[in-house]
């Protein structure tokens, strides 16, 4: 539902599904210890960064991501793109 508001259904709910699932399963306490240091489902660097309630609420997290990726890659589908040429996004 929160990426529908965004209009990211189909192809770029997809992709959506895509990049969270390989970056973190969809885990919200994933905590790349052994790279960067990213944490939960969509690997923010530091994570404290989701704002309050960002260590174990997917809501905070799921929120943060969205606005993340339209911030800087402008939809899901470029984002999954960047990951898979960078290795990451």
């Amino acid at each position: 539902m929160l990426a529908a508001a965004h209009g990211w259904v189909g192809a770029q709910w997809c992709a959506l599904y895509t990049l969270w699932n390989n970056e973190s399963g969809w885990c919200v306490t994933r905590w790349n210890y052994a790279g960067s240091g990213a944490y939960g489902i969509p690997q923010a660097l530091p994570g404290s960064k989701m704002g309050p309630g960002w260590l174990h609420s997917a809501l905070v997290q799921i929120r943060w991501g969205l606005d993340y990726i339209r911030g800087r890659y402008g939809s899901p589908i470029a984002a999954l793109a960047y990951s898979y040429t960078h290795g990451g996004y």
